[in-house]
């Protein structure tokens, strides 16, 4: 049976996902990753969301407030075996469904050229293209996308 439980970064088995992400994203970012890190650390994410299957953490995924209106999605994975099911869309329905019962009407997030799999859930998922947002504004590998999710 798969389960979400709504938490925060002091969850262990969200902190266990994030360094799994982490470790992947190092690999693929090479040399770049330092520059992603200093944005993701996951001291005080208020909403995280970890994803269950029969008990066992699967994936995770979280936001953030960006502004008073937009949330910003960060810290996507899903573990490799449990990828292609579908399992990251719903995660991030999960979280979009959080953030506009609490009043937030828009998503933003960043990913990278080096995640197209990423690029294409949230595509499927209804998020648009937009101009790079903040400190992704002129890094050519970043991605950055949003969706309306008033409800």
């Amino acid at each position: 049976m798969t389960t979400f439980q709504r938490t925060d970064s002091g969850n262990a088995d969200f902190q266990d996902l994030v360094k799994l992400l982490d470790e992947d994203l190092a690999i693929r970012d090479g040399a770049e990753h330092a520059f992603y890190d200093q944005y993701n650390k996951i001291v005080n994410i208020k909403h995280a969301m970890v994803c269950y299957l029969d008990g066992q953490p699967i994936g995770c995924g979280a936001f953030k407030e960006y502004d008073e209106h937009t949330v910003e999605i960060k810290r996507m994975y899903v573990k490799p075996e449990y990828r292609s099911k579908g399992i990251g869309l719903y995660i991030l329905r999960e979280l979009e469904l959080w953030a506009a019962e609490l009043n937030y009407p828009t998503t933003i997030l960043e990913t990278g050229k080096k995640q197209p799999e990423a690029i294409r859930l949230y595509e499927k998922a209804g998020y648009t293209r937009i101009k790079n947002f903040g400190q992704y504004e002129n890094v050519e590998n970043s991605v950055c996308m949003s969706k309306d999710i008033s409800l």
